[in-house]
Order: structure tokens, then sequence, then C-alpha cells
């Protein structure tokens, strides 16, 4: 433990540099097309062959929305014009932090990234709501859609634990 620190680093033997381990950001977007949303289906693990919205690690050098669009538009081929912030979680026990923006997609043209099998615009009554990938698109999803109906978007943030609740148990099909 380094002085004055609170809690065990990776210190170097030789030089003595400090290797910070930090939690990794996730973001992404929820592209919006004519009421619809765009979803992918992944090509790759975790959870390969389920439904995602477009999002992966943030690089170095890229602000939170410019990794959000890069992201779009290598999953499923597609620009989007980032709006406001809209989801923010952190999991604490995977030492991740997920940021979804609202997205207005630029047209109507999208397609397959490397990453993914499938891309495809969704109606609210069409979500694959047992084929969602991950707790935080879940969430994403279910709040843009009461948010909308309430005609008032509001920033979401909350922090996810590995016992906590899970949304996708009570998603509808599920028993």
């Amino acid at each position: 433990m380094p002085q004055g620190d609170d809690r065990l680093r990776h210190i170097c033997d030789e030089c003595g540099r400090i290797h910070y381990l930090n939690p990794k950001v996730i973001a992404g977007c929820i592209p919006v097309w004519e009421g619809r949303i765009l979803l992918c289906r992944r090509a790759i693990e975790p959870r390969k062959g389920y439904w995602t919205l477009p999002a992966g690690f943030m690089e170095q050098g890229e602000t939170l929305a410019e990794a959000a669009r890069r992201e779009a538009w290598e999953e499923a081929n597609v620009r989007v014009d980032t709006g406001d912030l809209y989801t923010l979680f952190s999991l604490p026990h995977l030492s991740q932090v997920y940021v979804f923006f609202q997205a207005r997609m630029v047209d109507g043209r999208f397609s397959p990234g490397d990453e993914s099998l499938e891309t495809r615009l969704f109606a609210e009554d069409e979500i694959p709501w047992r084929e969602i990938s991950f707790e935080t698109v879940y969430r994403s999803l279910h709040y843009f859609f009461a948010d909308r109906k309430q005609g008032e978007f509001v920033l979401r943030t909350e922090d996810i634990g590995p016992n906590d609740p899970r949304m996708l148990d009570d998603a509808p099909g599920a028993s």
C-alpha cells in the first residue's frame, strides 16, 4: 500500500511506479428512428446471440459522446447525433461504469458491423425482452419507454450490485 493511499496497489519492484487499476467505462446510445429503437444481436461473447444497444469500451482520447457514436458506427454502421446523457450505471463488482445517451439516427441506414450478427429497428411492443443481453441495456430500454410515455426524459443513475434484483426476471414472458 503506497504511503498516503487507502488500498493495495500494483507497484513496480524496480522503479517504484504505481500501476493503477481503474474501472472500465462502457459508452453507448439508444438510437431512435421514426419512434423505433435500433438493437444489435451480439456476434461476440459475452452473451453472443442476445440483443443489445450499440455500446462498448471507451478508448483513450475520446469523450463519452464520441465513444458512443463510434460504437454505434462499429456495431451497426449507423450514424447518430447524440443527445443528452440518459442512463449511468455503476457496477463496482465488475469495475465497470455504463453510460447511455439518447440518440437520433441521422438517416434510416444501418447494417451489422463486425461485432453484430443482425441489426433491427424495434417498436416497443416488438422488443425481445427475454433476449436482452445485459441488465444495463434492459434498464435503459425500460426507462426510455416509461419516460417517453410520461413525455419527459430524466437522467437515471443507479448502482447495480451482483445480488440486486434483476429487471430481466420481470421481462414479459418470464416465468
